[in-house]
């Protein structure tokens, strides 16, 4: 289910963005600092949902509800046993009836990944739009948080010394990405962690995000 919208890059470039042990990866002419805090991302097919009227239809002209994710942003404090990120994020909404106040409450999800695949933790949420009468939209802000022990988040002391290793133009293995290792590669992969959030969804609305 969780195909993040990174999903399509390098593990090397999840490595050095996301979470992992601190230091510093220097290669010719580039230096990367990489932090433990997870890095976020709402899951491709889950960042909005659709609501119909009646709910068995899939016509156009039978949408009710439609709303969306958006400004996913975290704040992460790694100071402690546990890497602690508390995230916001805005769900925006547009009915197709402005008549009579409403409120449609919107069950969503934020859960810990592991090495890209491996669900360790997941919460549940609501959040509430509020359409007061004769609006067409609403929006609110919501808030998840995740924890990750930071010793998961971090690499073997051998692992973090090799990728961190200062290659200068000439090395022999100065053009080598230290993560054509496969040791090396499932140590960063054991040691990447993702917070992901989005919308609750049945099979049936995944479907519908899935093929529209």
């Amino acid at each position: 289910m969780f195909k993040t919208t990174a999903a399509g890059a390098a593990l090397s470039l999840l490595a050095l963005a996301g979470c992992s042990s601190d230091g510093q990866i220097q290669a010719t002419g580039i230096t990367v600092t990489r932090s433990a805090c997870p890095a976020v991302a709402i899951p491709a097919a889950t960042g909005d949902v659709t609501l119909f009227n009646p709910p068995t239809s899939r016509d156009a002209s039978a949408i009710d509800v439609v709303a969306n994710i958006s400004n996913l942003r975290a704040t992460c404090d790694e100071s402690g046993e546990y890497v602690q990120s508390n995230l916001t994020f805005e769900v925006s909404g547009r009915r197709s009836d402005a008549s009579g106040a409403r409120e449609v409450v919107l069950p969503y999800f934020s859960t810990v990944v592991q090495g890209g695949s491996n669900v360790i933790a997941k919460r549940l949420g609501r959040v509430a739009l509020r359409f007061e009468d004769g609006q067409l939209r609403a929006s609110t802000t919501a808030t998840a948080n995740a924890q990750v022990l930071r010793s998961a988040a971090t690499l073997p002391e051998d692992i973090r010394k090799q990728v961190t290793r200062e290659r200068k133009p000439g090395d022999a293995d100065a053009a080598l990405d230290p993560l054509s290792d496969p040791a090396v590669r499932v140590a960063v992969q054991r040691a990447t962690f993702e917070v992901l959030v989005g919308f609750q969804l049945t099979e049936d609305q995944l479907r519908y995000n899935a093929t529209r």
